[in-house]
């Protein structure tokens, strides 16, 4: 499966085949999450559920720029910052750093991925995280370390830029 998703700053490109853990939950199930971690569905955490349901993957401040716009009144940052700490403490938003800035969140359904960052152009792919079992084997076997690669950025340049960037070397 191959989608787009352009965002502000970024573009995200799912080049998987069916996600893990993929497929919609039900706002009761979400409900019932949120009350057996002693907490209530409140409005501000439905729309921020239902921003990254729309968003796939959004910041904090992506997310309050989405809920600007969803008719509703605008919520402070400091209430979507709460939340989404809310959320992902009761476990139904996930949550990666795929830049140096603010971290980037997600729904859990959205499944294990990787998020291959390009440094030159600022694509971002999503991929298996079956491609990193030999990094994960390798850690093992050189440092007895069990690495949990379902979820994690990794940095490099993207096809087109390696292509950009070795056509400017023979230029010049």
């Amino acid at each position: 499966m191959r989608r787009s998703m352009l965002r502000s700053n970024s573009r995200y490109r799912a080049v998987m085949g069916t996600r893990e853990g993929s497929g919609s939950t039900s706002a009761a199930h979400r409900a019932d999450q949120l009350r057996e971690a002693g907490l209530r569905m409140t409005g501000p955490r439905r729309r921020v559920l239902a921003a990254l349901e729309r968003l796939g993957h959004a910041t904090p401040e992506e997310l309050s720029a989405a809920l600007a716009e969803d008719g509703a009144a605008p919520l402070p940052a400091s209430t979507v910052y709460r939340n989404l700490e809310s959320l992902a403490g009761a476990g139904l938003v996930r949550h990666s750093h795929v830049h140096h800035g603010p971290p980037t969140y997600h729904l859990p359904e959205h499944g294990d991925h990787l998020h291959l960052v390009c440094r030159g152009c600022g694509d971002i792919v999503e991929a298996s995280p079956s491609l990193a079992q030999d990094l994960a084997r390798n850690l093992w076997e050189a440092h007895g370390f069990d690495a949990q690669v379902t979820h994690m950025a990794i940095h490099g340049h993207c096809r087109d830029c390696r292509s950009k960037h070795h056509h400017d070397q023979e230029v010049t």
